[in-house]
């Protein structure tokens, strides 16, 4: 349903080089981009947006080609790749002879270059110190690495009348950074437009928390610009004019999606009204980012999925929590097979305490326990084990909150085609709480233990004043257990990246203008409603199996 122009790229890459295989991976995982790799250059690069070659080592016929169909408005990217032969004349540089491994800091020349957008000040990167000397006036540094207080130039780029060129030495083509850095030249190589414009973003649902968070990412994120708010409480649509001076406030849903300055719609409301207000968003037109859950069920969402499908717009679910550190340290550390492979996991969220009074604990609005923190720990799940599934098992409890209609305590249990198993527990009538992350690899573990955090600051009258920090919130206290080939258990306290600002709005910006993945696919938070709509059943029959209702999604 996002349909972002098509690239169509051709890969030179010797068979024996298996340094590039994470980056073309991650080429591939975008269905934007057709390419084609092979050992041989292609006899017909006109065929093609950009032909990549991965070293100078060609013939000076094909260097010839190559110029040629650039000269009529192809674009040519190489990577050196540590190579020492001299470059073609066409490409404006020449690389000087390369020096020691070690890690080099590589910036931007140009902080407003359009590949710069929304990405860090720095990368730091692996390889051989290998630098490039420009030979002709019009050719471009983009990216320099820092070298004995000195800018040297890694990546240049030139154009040749309506053609481009543009070549590399740097080497590190794993690395996140890098690689999205790449894709975007590649994407400019293409001469695919980009959009300099603000998208325009319009609230549906301006509840104290979630409409402010949203209108913060909107403002605080390069790329998109809060145009409205639509509320039904005049109160909240006071409040959000207060907190973003002349930001459209509209009272009904209507108004909203005729206005003609807002590109998407964030649905911010309970979740009994996503399906409908999603679907008359994408009907005007308007791409769509929902509150989690999705939806209620899977009927819900196939409607969802059809209308982003017949009106061409993005759908996706605010899964913002694929970014807390706790678990891109999990992510981290599964990738890097410090466990093995991934058999169990299981969750945990809740304590003892009585619900809230607002519709969070309404059965009928929020579809459940399990719908609310549960929409969340069920995207890490399948985010973490993208298995087959095979079946799903739910319990619930009723034995303390009665004037809620939220159950006191649930389960669900998933069973994943290769045997992997996990489960996830919500419950309100803990007083002794599991463990936040219990993960079991065949090589490992990981276990994450809840943080309770308090602060405390002077008060002249009381003497102080307490601060909790809800628990949910703090990263947990994250342990790596494995054994030791003298047979004890070490424990490894894993890294825990710094929690970024705002990277929700950031990635959806990166998507929308760039293409980009985006970081929670809109299949898994589909999936997600799935369990949760199967567990539903299983808890009405008395704890059955249930299959997965795969739906038409």
């Amino acid at each position: 349903m996002d349909h972002q122009p098509s690239i169509s790229i051709f890969f030179q890459v010797a068979d024996e080089d298996d340094s590039f295989t994470t980056l073309i991976a991650y080429l591939k995982s975008m269905s934007h981009i057709n390419l084609t790799v092979d050992s041989s250059l292609t006899d017909n690069p006109e065929a093609y947006d950009v032909v990549i070659t991965a070293s100078p080592g060609d013939t000076a016929d094909a260097h010839e080609s190559l110029s040629r169909y650039v000269e009529a408005g192809g674009s040519w990217l190489m990577f050196v790749n540590r190579s020492k032969q001299a470059l073609p004349a066409i490409f404006g540089v020449q690389p000087e002879p390369p020096g020691p491994q070690c890690e080099l800091r590589v910036l931007f020349e140009n902080f407003e270059h359009p590949l710069a957008a929304r990405l860090p000040d720095a990368i730091y990167l692996q390889g051989r110190y290998h630098v490039l000397t420009k030979s002709t006036d019009d050719c471009e540094t983009i990216l320099y690495a820092d070298w004995h207080y000195s800018h040297k130039t890694v990546l240049a780029g030139r154009g040749i009348g309506t053609g481009r060129v543009a070549c590399t030495t740097l080497q590190d083509y794993g690395n996140p950074g890098l690689q999205r850095i790449i894709y975007r030249l590649l994407w400019m190589l293409a001469k695919r437009d980009i959009e300099f414009t603000d998208i325009g973003i319009g609230i549906l649902g301006y509840a104290p928390s979630v409409g402010l968070l949203h209108g913060l990412g909107t403002e605080n994120t390069a790329g998109l610009g809060l145009r409205a708010v639509c509320d039904t409480s005049p109160q909240r649509l006071e409040a959000a004019r207060n907190d973003f001076p002349g930001v459209k406030t509209y009272d009904s849903a209507n108004q909203m999606v005729e206005d003609p300055d807002v590109n998407l719609v964030i649905i911010a409301t309970p979740p009994n009204s996503h399906a409908d207000l999603c679907l008359q968003m994408m009907a005007g037109g308007k791409h769509v980012i929902c509150e989690k859950p999705l939806a209620l069920n899977r009927r819900e969402t196939d409607a969802m999925v059809q209308m982003a499908v017949e009106r061409r717009v993005h759908l996706s679910c605010h899964q913002n929590r694929r970014w807390d550190p706790d678990f891109v340290a999990i992510k981290q550390a599964l990738g890097e097979g410090l466990i093995g492979n991934l058999f169990y996991l299981e969750s945990f969220v809740g304590g003892y305490h009585h619900p809230c009074g607002y519709w969070h604990s309404d059965a009928l609005v929020s579809g459940g326990t399990s719908y609310d923190w549960g929409a969340h720990y069920l995207d890490w799940m399948v985010a973490l084990m993208p298995h087959e599934i095979e079946g799903v098992m739910g319990t619930r409890h009723k034995r303390v909150w009665h004037d809620v209609t939220n159950a006191d305590q649930e389960r669900i249990q998933i069973r994943f085609s290769g045997g992997q198993e996990a489960e996830f527990i919500h419950s309100d009538i803990a007083a002794a709480r599991k463990p936040k992350w219990y993960l079991l690899g065949n090589e490992g573990a990981i276990v994450g233990d809840w943080r309770d955090v308090t602060s405390y600051e002077i008060d002249p009258v009381l003497y102080f004043r307490r601060h909790d920090v809800p628990a949910t919130e703090m990263v947990p206290d994250l342990t790596i257990h494995r054994r030791h080939q003298d047979g004890n258990i070490i424990r490894i306290k894993p890294s825990i990246p710094e929690r970024d600002t705002y990277p929700f709005h950031a990635n959806l910006a990166d998507h929308l203008l760039w293409g980009e993945p985006i970081g929670a696919p809109l299949s898994d938070s589909v999936k997600v409603v799935a369990i949760l709509e199967a567990a539903a059943r299983s808890m009405k029959n008395g704890g059955k199996w249930e299959a997965l209702d795969v739906g038409s999604g």
